[in-house]
């Protein structure tokens, strides 16, 4: 049967972003024809002994306690489960010398949940028909912001400023405010810290600046804090989460180990979690209590935040300095950058002037065993024609130490190839 769908129907099953590109990954790793792949294009985070071993003893504890069928056999209220509010709560006002009460705390089924409620809530079409955009102030970011928004008109990228440092290789990208623009066509700000997928830390001042502009319209900021301290810590350089009137601070337990259980969370203004409540409770009443209750241990007993800062935060760090020691070893004399690796489960490769788009390298890296993630899909709402999102890839941190040396120095041979074959191809063009 193929049913008639509607509009909305076909753009919601359409594939958009990476997903487009996770299809064609787990095509190839099923046909892979006895190949083995070393894959480096999951947002999976390892499990790592450590981290399951919390988890395994909070569920412990769930189980022999008296509240686990009040858990797990009951409806609960849509804002979500009441001691990890509560848990929230404390945990913030401590550490971050806040004054938040159980009204500033909303747990989502997930982050992605969120910025749909979010996106759709502030942005798409007002009832005068005006559309409100969802500005995105620095691009690249989370390919799953471009399929968030009912109305795919209101999403809107902005081109960010480099810092390129030529001799070591590296660059940063950083808001271009001589062109952000935040005003009252704008219903949200939405943007990743650390970002997924270059690893980007906007400084505090960058942020400041942001929510500043955002204030005088009245516009929420939204800020992805999936890879944040307090957990899963996940930023390799000095970084301050950020609250204000206008900023919703928008986290995940996901790379704290908890990706199953689809757990958001949401803390800001009492009226812009009020909104986001109702269509929370418009779409599926609450978010699954069973994960809430097991976070609601790990936060209060302050393991959780111990582990992100001693396991998790120094792991993957230890990997992208595997990334950058091999790539500056084995790397061709090419305009190649690497993105500052600040902080997520990534890294970031430009390859300025590659001959080649990202999804041709991408598919000439699969030839040598390796996979990434062709970096155009991670440009959503961009709406101008850029030679640089076809020129870089994302690289993820999830392989062991030796695959990724292995995958950078295979990386390398294709890059030089590559390179010496346009060489040879413009000298024929000369001669001929």
């Amino acid at each position: 049967m193929k049913p008639a769908l509607t509009q909305l129907g076909n753009q919601m099953t359409r594939l958009t972003g990476v997903r487009a590109i996770m299809k064609d990954i787990a095509e190839t790793l099923r046909s892979g024809a006895g190949q083995d792949f070393i894959n480096l294009s999951a947002g999976n985070p390892l499990i790592l002994p450590e981290v399951e071993q919390l988890w395994r003893d909070c569920t412990a504890d769930l189980l022999a306690s008296a509240e686990y069928g009040d858990v797990v056999c009951r409806y609960g209220a849509s804002q979500g489960y009441q001691p990890l509010i509560d848990a929230i709560v404390q945990d913030f006002n401590r550490r971050y010398g806040l004054q938040l009460t159980e009204r500033n705390v909303l747990i989502t089924p997930g982050s992605q949940s969120l910025y749909f409620y979010a996106t759709n809530a502030f942005g798409g079409y007002t009832e005068s028909g005006t559309l409100k955009k969802v500005v995105l102030p620095l691009s690249p970011d989370y390919t799953g912001y471009g399929g968030v928004a009912l109305a795919p008109d209101s999403l809107f990228a902005y081109k960010p400023s480099l810092d390129i440092d030529t001799a070591a290789h590296r660059f940063k990208y950083r808001p271009n405010f001589s062109q952000l623009t935040i005003a009252e066509d704008t219903g949200c700000v939405l943007f990743s810290r650390p970002c997924n997928p270059t690893g980007n830390v906007l400084t505090d001042d960058e942020v400041q600046k942001i929510a500043a502009l955002a204030a005088p319209h009245h516009v929420p900021v939204l800020i992805d804090s999936a890879y944040a301290p307090p957990f899963p810590a996940l930023n390799f350089t000095e970084m301050t989460p950020l609250f204000g009137e206008n900023i919703l601070h928008c986290m995940s337990l996901s790379k704290a180990g908890l990706p199953g259980e689809r757990i958001g969370i949401a803390i800001g203004n009492e009226q812009l979690i009020q909104v986001l409540e109702c269509f929370q409770t418009n779409m599926c009443i609450h978010s699954p209590r069973y994960g809430q209750a097991i976070a609601a241990r790990a936060i209060n007993s302050g393991a959780l935040a111990d582990i992100a800062a001693q396991v998790i935060r120094p792991f993957y760090q230890k990997k992208v300095a595997i990334v950058e020691t091999t790539l500056d070893q084995a790397m061709p004399s090419v305009p190649w950058f690497l993105h500052r690796g600040e902080g997520a489960i990534f890294t970031w490769l430009w390859l300025k002037d590659l001959p080649i788009t990202d999804w041709e390298f991408y598919q000439e890296l699969k030839q040598v065993g390796v996979i990434v993630v062709p970096g155009s899909s991670f440009f959503p709402g961009l709406h101008e024609d850029w030679e640089h999102t076809r020129q870089c890839v994302r690289i993820s941190l999830t392989g062991s130490d030796q695959e990724l040396e292995i995958a950078m120095q295979r990386l390398a041979a294709v890059v030089e190839r590559v390179y010496q074959q346009s060489i040879i191809g413009k000298q024929a063009v000369v001669a001929s």
